[in-house]
């Protein structure tokens, strides 16, 4: 479900008309997201030069970090943790609407399991691209998966306590991988590298650990909860303003005290690079700060101009964040297929990752368009999956 659908359970048309406009900047948020995701992923398939150096286990003591290369893979890290965080939100949005209309519990948790279970099953489609034969990678779809799964318990607890947990995980997960001694990944116990430690383990590289991003589905759900009291959009832009410099200053604590938080990939020097060259695998204390924290002022703009001026229907990062899995299990074959039968598969640069992602955002844009059509035409399908 995306979180312009839920506007429809507002009980009056002065409430309707504010969450709007609040639900349509998170699907406006969730496309400009989609479209820096899909930078990475065409870069990692025509930039020569691409870096994967955000983690203690892929960086190597003195590798080099060219600006150009760094910041073009930096941009995206603020892909990953948005794309929970708004799932919270709309998860958090959509559990109440179904109470609403009479929805049975039961009913409830076997929508939110089946469609987490199904979510991780789509990692299916990247393995099939990026990996070896009878290898298979977890990264966000799996982490969003499961994370729904958790969310069956979960959602019953109260919001305070949801993030209470949340700020736990993210607070103590290093500690706790530290104290127990796991890693490297592959000598760790399949349950915990599932849970807390990402690398390779037999048949499967672990890149997304499913606790760290439950943490910040947790979060995002209870900003959703936010939205479903019904704050004005000037009353949200100031929370989500004084999150981002909260978020930011704990961030710059983190990164500059150098020590735990940084999930042991420490700085190297005073310089802007090596300030934000965090720790994504796992999440480090520092990496969720500083990208939820960039988050939360970039959605606070949008708040703001969305109000305002609601984005035109056919706007191609609203008709994007609307149909998110369905551009995202499109756009990866798209750009395998067209590094391979071009015969450029890693031999270009940076122009070409950004130049390929603007291709592919206008190949899948009408065709996004359309299915968005469709799925809303057909509301109670299994297209609710996609």
């Amino acid at each position: 479900m995306t979180a312009s659908a839920s506007a429809s359970v507002a009980e009056t048309p002065v409430r309707s008309a504010g969450v709007a406009s609040r639900l349509q900047a998170i699907d406006v948020m969730r496309g400009f997201v989609i479209a820096l995701m899909a930078v990475d992923h065409s870069s990692g398939e025509f930039n020569a030069g691409r870096l994967i150096s955000d983690s203690f286990f892929m960086f190597k003591a003195g590798t080099p970090l060219p600006p150009g290369q760094f910041f073009t893979r930096w941009i995206t890290h603020l892909c990953a943790p948005t794309f929970v965080f708004l799932a919270g939100a709309s998860l958090s949005l959509s559990i109440p609407r179904r109470l609403r209309r009479g929805e049975s519990a039961l009913s409830i948790d076997r929508h939110l399991f089946t469609r987490g279970a199904v979510i991780a099953a789509f990692e299916l489609v990247p393995s099939y691209f990026w990996m070896d034969q009878g290898k298979y990678l977890l990264q966000v779809l799996y982490a969003i998966g499961t994370s729904f799964m958790f969310m069956v318990p979960l959602r019953r607890l109260p919001v305070p306590a949801l993030v209470g947990l949340a700020v736990l995980i993210i607070g103590l997960g290093e500690a706790v991988t530290g104290l127990c001694g796991w890693g490297p990944p592959d000598k760790t116990p399949l349950l915990a590298a599932l849970l807390l430690v990402p690398g390779p383990h037999g048949a499967l590289f672990i890149a997304y650990p499913t606790l760290y991003w439950l943490a910040i589905m947790l979060l995002g759900y209870g900003f959703g909860s936010t939205i479903e009291q019904g704050v004005s959009p000037d009353v949200l832009r100031g929370r989500l303003a004084k999150l981002s410099v909260l978020l930011l200053s704990a961030f710059v604590v983190v990164r500059g005290a150098n020590g735990y938080g940084n999930m042991l990939l420490y700085r190297r020097g005073g310089s802007l690079v090596e300030w934000l060259h965090v720790s994504k695998y796992p999440p480090s204390i520092s990496f969720v700060t500083l990208e939820l924290g960039l988050a939360a002022a970039i959605l606070s703009l949008i708040v703001g101009v969305v109000s305002r001026a609601p984005a035109n229907e056919k706007s191609p990062l609203l008709v994007i964040g609307r149909t998110p899995m369905f551009f995202y299990l499109l756009h990866i074959p798209l750009l395998a297929l067209a590094a391979t039968a071009l015969g450029l598969a890693h031999r270009l640069g940076i122009g070409a990752a950004f130049g390929f992602a603007a291709l592919t955002v206008i190949v899948l844009y009408p065709l996004c368009l359309l299915y968005g059509r469709f799925k809303a035409a057909h509301p109670k399908s299994l297209l609710d999956y996609v």
